[in-house]
């Protein structure tokens, strides 16, 4: 593996960002990737979340733009609003220093706004396919001058029915561009649109199972549906966990299940599509602040979110299959901290636990807890597995908010730990 991003044939000015954002070590897929795409080969890059592909994308491409042209050279299609916004805020830690123009487009934004921005000559836009296609039926967007496109956690955008669209924005770039595609995994539905619009594309497939997993202790809780709420209300109790997200299968489960733990005095509030633009970014300020201790979310929040300091997952709802699992609990355990993951699983759920273990090949250690079978937990007693969970490292950024949030949870009341929390959902 290259020392450093030098050697990969990064400028010298973004290797000094890199450095000063605590990155001095280029990850497997940025060392396969990075020389590639600056030699503008097209490229299929097959990898886990929480291996660095963004960077692996995003450095090449704000090196290779002509600052001084006003037009669009660079696209990056995501599949949500949320990873179109992070992708954007990285970046912009590097786009001012390269003099790049960047925007990004997506649902929920004022299209008049967004349209009066598009006036100002951006080098790279960052967006979702339905907004992208919108503009282009408008006429308010035309890339006839991109040379770089970038398909990024294109399985989800095919799971989500976006490739009507994915492929009408295609079809109005060059044909001589560079074509991108990054992806857990690669499906026929994506072999088949990377037949049709890449030109012998590398490839390359990370095997990124101890990126992902390694840093995080895995825990199955075997429960009931009807006692979940109140074995999950007392391992939060039990390992106080600073930031955690609870994964729940549909919009209306999240809702539910947010409102009990309010009603159980956490600080919790929830995530999934049903919530307009502004109270989504809200919702996800106010977590990565860590003015909300839990975030009760659907697998929107699974793919492409990088928070820091999330030190606990929970499956309320067992995943759908392995991928889905490890791109989940891949939300802790990142940067070099620890975390750990519980997933809940019923009599009816046991099938796909096997599944998922035949997936990662290994069996999850099982953690009994009153609600269990075998009823061996004692709240007196912590397991060792909750004495491991509460060890998980926290960055020092936010540990001046952590010590500031576990001071305002404490109540002198002997009835309740925490205080019942004000949050307010959107209708």
């Amino acid at each position: 593996m290259a020392n450093d991003f030098l050697t990969l044939g990064i400028r010298v000015d973004f290797n000094d960002i890199l450095k000063n954002n605590g990155i001095s070590d280029p990850t497997e897929i940025q060392v396969e990737a990075i020389p590639k795409l600056l030699k503008g080969e097209d490229l299929i890059a097959q990898s886990q979340t929480g291996t660095g592909k963004t960077l692996a994308f995003v450095l090449p491409m704000l090196q290779k733009i002509n600052v001084a042209s006003t037009y669009i050279q660079g696209l990056i299609i995501t599949p949500t609003r949320e990873l179109a916004i992070q992708i954007t805020k990285e970046i912009e830690k590097y786009a001012p220093t390269a003099n790049v123009n960047i925007l990004s487009l997506y649902g929920g934004q004022d299209v008049e706004r967004q349209i009066k921005r598009l006036k100002g000559s951006p080098h790279l836009v960052i967006g979702t396919p339905g907004r992208i296609a919108d503009h282009l039926l408008r006429k308010t967007l035309e890339f006839s001058h991109v040379s770089m496109l970038v398909l990024d956690e294109a399985d989800v955008m095919l799971n989500m029915g976006f490739m009507r669209e994915v492929e009408y924005v295609i079809k109005m770039t060059p044909g001589r561009r560079q074509t991108m595609l990054f992806s857990a995994t690669i499906p026929r539905g994506l072999k088949t649109l990377a037949a049709h619009y890449m030109k012998k594309p590398s490839q390359i497939k990370i095997q990124s199972r101890h990126v992902t997993l390694d840093e995080i202790k895995e825990l199955v809780v075997e429960t009931s549906e009807e006692g979940k709420i109140e074995t999950l209300s007392s391992i939060i109790s039990q390992v106080n966990p600073f930031l955690a997200i609870v994964f729940c299968k549909t919009k209306a489960r999240a809702s539910e299940v947010n409102e009990a733990l309010i009603s159980h005095g956490f600080a919790s509030d929830e995530l999934h599509g049903d919530l307009s633009q502004s109270k989504r970014n809200q919702v996800m300020r106010r977590f990565r602040d860590a003015k909300l201790q839990i975030l009760v979310a659907t697998d929107i929040a699974a793919r492409g979110l990088d928070i820091e300091g999330v030190s606990h997952i929970f499956n309320y709802d067992i995943p759908q299959d392995v991928d889905s699992y490890i791109h989940r609990i891949g939300r802790t355990g990142r940067a070099g901290q620890t975390g750990v993951a519980y997933t809940f699983v019923t009599s009816k759920d046991r099938e796909s636990l096997r599944a998922i273990e035949l997936g990662i090949n290994r069996k999850i250690e099982e953690l009994i807890t009153e609600d269990s079978p075998r009823k061996k937990f004692q709240k007196s007693r912590p397991s060792a597995a909750f004495k491991d969970a509460s060890k998980t490292k926290m960055s020092s950024f936010k540990r001046g908010a952590f010590e500031k949030e576990q001071s305002a949870r404490r109540s002198p009341s002997k009835k309740s730990k925490r205080p019942r929390t004000t949050n307010k959902r959107s209708k």
